[in-house]
Order: C-alpha cells, then sequence, then structure tokens
C-alpha cells in the first residue's frame, strides 16, 4: 500500500485544492498543450478578482514581445516592477497573473510591467529568458530602478535575470522577489523526495515541464543553484511552500545568497501549497504570505 501523499490542514487551503481539483485533474500533464492551456487559463478564471479603484493597465508590444503596464492611482515610487508569471514555462498569460499583478501595483505604489514571454514547447529554452532580459534591459535604460518578481517558473527567469544582469555589468536591479522558484535543484533529493506527491504540484510535473523547456543541464542561467558565484546580486526576498517539491530549491538559494554576502530575507509558508498565490483571498496562511510578498516589493522599490 502506498503512503499518503503529505497534505496541509489549513481549511482555506483546501478549500482551494478542491477547488483547483475540478478543473486540472493531476494527470493533466498527459494532456495536449493545448488541453493544458485550457484548463489553466478556466482555473486562473476562477480566481479571478476586480482590480483595485483606479487602476489604469494598458497592453503594448516591446520589441514584438507583448507586455501589460499597470499603473495604479497612487504612485510613490519611479523603480518599475517586472512580473514574469508562472505555469511551468508552459501554461500562462497576461491574463492568468492580471489580478495578481494589479494587486502587487497597487500595494507597492508602483508601476508594473507584466511579460507575455514566448512558451514552450511552441519555442524551446532561451527563448523565454531573452524575452525577459530584452525588457528588463529596455526598462533599466529608460528607468534607473527596476524589481524583478517571478512566480515558479517565472521567478526561475527573475532568478536568471538578476544573474544575467549582473554578468552584463547593468546596474539598477534593486531586489528579486523569487515565489515558491524552480531554480534547477536534484530531483531524487529533499523536498523533491519528501515532496514528491504534494497537492498542486508533484516532482513528476517538475520533471516533465524541465523535458519540455529542453533548457542545457547545468547552465547557470536556467538552473540558478549551479551558479559558480552568486556574489554581487541584487537583496533578494524567497518564499516558499512546505508543501511543495520546489521548497527546497528556495532554502538552498537563500542560504547560498546569505553565504555569498547577498542581503536575503526567507518565508516558508508551513500551510501552504505551491501556487498559493491564488488562496490569497480565501486561505488566511496565503492572505499573510501575500501581504508579505507585496511589503517587501514595496521596501526594495522604495530604496
Amino acid at each position: 500500500m502506498s503512503a499518503q501523499p503529505p497534505v496541509p490542514t489549513e481549511r482555506g487551503i483546501l478549500q482551494f485544492l478542491a477547488i483547483c481539483d475540478s478543473f486540472y485533474p493531476p494527470d493533466a500533464v498527459q494532456a495536449s498543450i493545448e488541453q493544458q492551456r485550457h484548463w489553466y487559463d478556466a482555473l486562473c478564471a476562477r480566481f479571478d478578482r476586480p482590480l483595485p479603484p483606479e487602476m489604469i493597465f494598458a497592453d503594448g508590444m516591446l520589441q514584438r514581445i507583448p507586455i501589460r503596464r499597470y499603473r495604479p492611482r497612487k504612485i510613490s515610487t519611479r523603480t518599475i516592477l517586472l512580473y514574469l508569471h508562472g505555469g511551468g514555462f508552459v501554461v500562462g498569460s497576461l491574463e492568468s497573473h492580471h489580478a495578481i499583478c494589479a494587486e502587487i501595483a497597487d500595494f507597492a505604489g508602483a508601476e508594473l510591467v507584466s511579460v507575455d514571454y514566448r512558451l514552450a514547447p511552441e519555442y524551446r529554452w532561451p527563448a523565454q529568458t531573452d524575452d525577459g532580459f530584452t525588457v528588463s534591459k529596455h526598462l533599466l535604460s529608460a528607468n534607473s530602478k527596476v524589481v524583478l518578481i517571478g512566480d515558479s517558473a517565472g521567478a526561475n527567469l527573475a532568478a536568471g535575470l538578476a544573474l544575467r544582469a549582473r554578468d552584463e555589468g547593468l546596474s539598477g536591479v534593486v531586489g528579486q522577489v523569487l515565489i515558491y522558484p524552480a531554480l534547477g535543484g536534484d530531483l531524487a533529493a529533499g523536498s523533491y523526495v519528501e515532496m514528491a506527491a504534494a497537492p498542486g504540484l508533484t516532482t513528476a510535473d517538475v520533471a516533465y515541464y524541465r523535458e519540455i523547456l529542453q533548457a542545457p543541464a547545468g547552465n547557470e542561467i536556467a538552473e540558478p543553484l549551479q551558479a559558480a558565484s552568486l556574489a554581487g546580486l541584487p537583496p533578494a526576498f524567497i518564499t516558499v511552500a512546505h508543501f511543495d517539491p520546489l521548497r527546497d530549491d528556495g532554502r538552498q538559494y537563500a542560504a547560498r545568497l546569505t553565504a555569498e554576502g547577498v542581503e536575503v530575507w526567507f518565508r516558508e509558508e508551513p500551510q501552504m501549497v505551491h501556487a498559493w498565490l491564488r488562496a490569497r483571498h480565501m486561505s488566511e496562511g496565503a492572505r499573510d504570505g501575500f501581504h508579505a510578498v507585496c511589503e517587501a516589493i514595496r521596501r526594495f522599490a522604495a530604496a
């Protein structure tokens, strides 16, 4: 008899998982990419929220890359927030994280740019990081300060962009906010084993998304945990979910950054699962975690 998968006990997050299960079946990765995107879009729409009052947003193109700009009612900093959405590099869009981006911009009192980077398998690595880097370079040249933000696959991209900016001598990245990041950890160790069957994301799912992306193993932009040095990177806020195979990626990255002299704020949400951002309006733990994320972004943007 197989062991039961680890699960949280918080009522709100269990309700969230039940809703997700009704939209996005456990074996979804076996379906076609088109079907996966349909399920994901429907799931995101289920958790949609009205935008904050007086929030303005507009779509545009930046060197062929679709973006969406958010401008809150009150701007308190000239720093720009750059958001890279999650979705395993396979699903997700400007729509999937629309309300999340608007709420972050409103809380931080800053303009936010969301990037509709190219997805796999139509576009393999490095298309995703190249799109993000093109936008970030433009923002850094036009504004002097940028905060890099991403969740899951998007956090992988944000961490990689921080490394690329450092290596190319670009100044102005004042913070990186990594929300349950995928950073290239060992699939046969730690939380990838302990949380292999966790609700919301399994280790098999992670392996599937890596295979679709086809990033070169050991490349430090694709797998920031493999970077030879993390010295000189901007300060970081990293948050992980306890019930998530990606948990130790964030733990290990925070520890390495700290050891190499980078200022780090680290949170582990004890009752959270992967993708808990969507549960921020129905789970106490997710609400607290999202507030901490927004506080960190506002702090970096005000620096």
